[in-house]
């Protein structure tokens, strides 16, 4: 067993369960990896080809759906295009404030872009807390399969 391997792998997969429910952080891949490692330092004879590809899907999966669910959450809530993009401009000029950046941004957006096209305060307030709810639901969602995964691969790795 490679101990250099392992040690890696174990602090990507933390790493990746600490991250794993900020938004826009990749947190499900980064497990993914730590567990591809622990895997690789046991020379694959306990987490084997199978395991691993079931949750590289899972690892995909949670992050589409964290991707995808702000946009969508703003489409539910109202939002015209000019709201979804007001999201995700939001979403990247929050980047620059840390963590509040990264959860007031989206919504921020959403609900100043939505004023420029419609100056219907109601509509533009609904798309930005879709916003807020689609990110939301996107990390729950994404904590989720990261758990499902780390689950699976402890069980894997001890039984």
């Amino acid at each position: 067993m490679d101990l250099a391997l392992l040690v890696v792998g174990v602090v990507l997969v933390v790493v990746g369960v600490a991250t794993v429910a900020l938004p826009g952080v990749p947190g499900a891949a980064i497990a993914y990896l730590g567990i591809l490692f622990v895997a690789w330092a046991d020379e694959f004879t306990r987490i084997g080809s199978t395991v691993l590809l079931a949750l590289a899907v899972v690892a995909v999966v949670g992050s589409l759906v964290d991707n995808v669910t702000g946009a969508l959450g703003a489409r539910c809530g109202g939002a015209s295009a000019w709201g979804v993009a007001g999201a995700l401009l939001g979403a990247v000029a929050g980047l620059a404030f840390g963590l509040p950046g990264l959860v007031l941004g989206p919504f921020v957006g959403a609900v100043a872009l939505e004023l420029l096209k419609n100056p219907d305060l109601n509509r533009a307030w609904r798309a930005g807390l879709g916003t807020f709810l689609g990110l939301l639901a996107g990390a729950v969602l994404k904590s989720a399969a990261t758990l499902l995964m780390v689950g699976v691969a402890v069980l894997a790795y001890f039984f």
